[in-house]
């Protein structure tokens, strides 16, 4: 079994490149279904998710293949096996972009039940509601979600919660369907505008993608195209709290800023000295970082994914901060591991009060999920001693070579164990 070792307090200091957003990439995999034709897509990051959704469409029967490193190439002919079996859906939420794009296309479908970190509540009955509003069947039926229709028709939709999976899974419905579709409390993530971009340029009809209103008119097919991968800003966000977790002077390159708003307010308001570019982030950070209070929300508010980190950085926080999980109902599991590097946490529901104290102590610890092993990492960077971190696999979903970027900025960090990578 593979383990990461982190020696901890060792400031941050140099330059790291954010790799492709692994939320853009999970959908618009998917979304070359909707053509014949080839698309490529640039800035993939080599994560295990993304290796998923590659054993899926190979399943599937869809061409698809590396290109060179960061590019993919699929091509989706007119007869695919519009399944998504259990033993590979249970890896990875995203495998229930499928539905969308193989309804509109194939006008059947056959998904299971998606699995993923489990970190509270995620209902898929809000993608399951919009494709019946669509025009389509759907029925469960020994853990699969069973679909067919005989042609999607366009319809006005409203989403109780501005879902981030069900807006896509709609959007790339709806590109196919006969007539308008008009989503209306959808998501305006920047995944969802680059999944809307890369629709576009295949010659869909879209409009509102980034406001809480996105508009589609159904066209007759839609063509190949080549499109680039946005920048991951949960990554991004991940290095720059990282750096005021053990202080340093980093530069995070290849970032939209606009996209992280919210992470730069409350990175200054915790001490973060800022200077912001064109596609660059650089941050200086010496000290414990200020105690702050935070409210996770739907974009443009500060990322629930980014709410693990936050709270291990805070372990080190000078004063009490509270941090409201506004996102999700169950996404605290990451506190018990964090505690045992001394942090002082309650949590309760929604809420975290960290107390925070002048040293931390290393420890042996395990993720469970993408985001509390970011966490943990992060924390073990802000301790004394050497963090033993298990779970890795949990971590390569979505960071990209996590551990050399780390090391490439000064960190002590290094992979020992079955099949170790320096």
């Amino acid at each position: 079994m593979q383990k990461l070792l982190i020696e901890g307090e060792h400031p941050l200091e140099g330059k790291v490149v954010v790799s492709g957003a692994k939320n853009s990439a999970v959908a618009l995999m998917p979304a070359a279904l909707l053509t014949d034709q080839k698309v490529v897509l640039e800035n993939v990051p080599d994560i295990s998710d993304v290796g998923w959704m590659f054993e899926i469409m190979k399943q599937m029967g869809t061409s698809i293949r590396w290109q060179r490193r960061g590019a993919v190439e699929i091509k989706a002919g007119s007869r695919v096996i519009p399944v998504v079996p259990h033993e590979l859906a249970k890896r990875l939420r995203a495998s229930s972009l499928f539905l969308g794009p193989l309804l509109a296309r194939y006008g059947k479908a056959r998904v299971s039940f998606p699995g993923g970190c489990e970190i509270g509540s995620r209902p898929i009955d809000l993608h399951m509601k919009g494709l019946r509003e669509l025009g389509a069947k759907i029925w469960v039926e020994h853990g699969y979600i069973m679909a067919e229709t005989e042609g999607l028709r366009g319809e006005e939709i409203y989403l109780d919660f501005p879902s981030v999976g069900a807006t896509e899974n709609l959007m790339m419905a709806a590109t196919l369907a006969r007539g308008m579709t008009i989503i209306y409390n959808a998501a305006k993530e920047p995944e969802v505008v680059d999944l809307a971009n890369l629709l576009i340029m295949m010659g869909a009809k879209v409009k509102g993608a980034g406001t809480d209103v996105i508009r589609i008119e159904g066209v007759d097919s839609l063509s190949g195209t080549q499109h680039t991968i946005i920048p991951d800003r949960i990554e991004a966000g991940t290095f720059l709290w990282a750096a005021m977790a053990c202080g340093g002077d980093i530069v995070v390159e290849d970032v939209i800023p606009k996209h992280v708003e919210a992470v730069l307010r409350k990175l200054e308001e915790a001490g973060a000295k800022l200077h912001v570019g064109g596609d660059s982030i650089h941050l200086s950070a010496k000290g414990r970082p200020r105690a702050i209070q935070v409210k996770t929300l739907p974009y443009p508010g500060f990322p629930t994914d980014l709410q693990p980190v936050l709270v291990a950085v805070m372990m080190k926080g000078e004063g009490t901060s509270i941090i409201n999980e506004r996102v999700f109902d169950n996404r605290f599991g990451h506190v018990d591991e964090l505690k045992r590097f001394g942090g002082l946490i309650k949590s309760d529901g929604r809420t975290a009060v960290i107390t925070g104290r002048p040293r931390l102590s290393a420890a042996p610890v395990t993720a469970s999920d993408l985001r509390m092993g970011a966490a943990l990492v992060v924390a073990a960077l802000g301790a004394e001693g050497v963090t033993e971190i298990e779970g890795l696999q949990y971590i390569y979903r979505g960071y990209e070579r996590f551990e050399q970027k780390l090391a490439a900025l000064g960190a002590k960090a290094r992979i020992v164990g079955i099949d170790a990578a320096v």
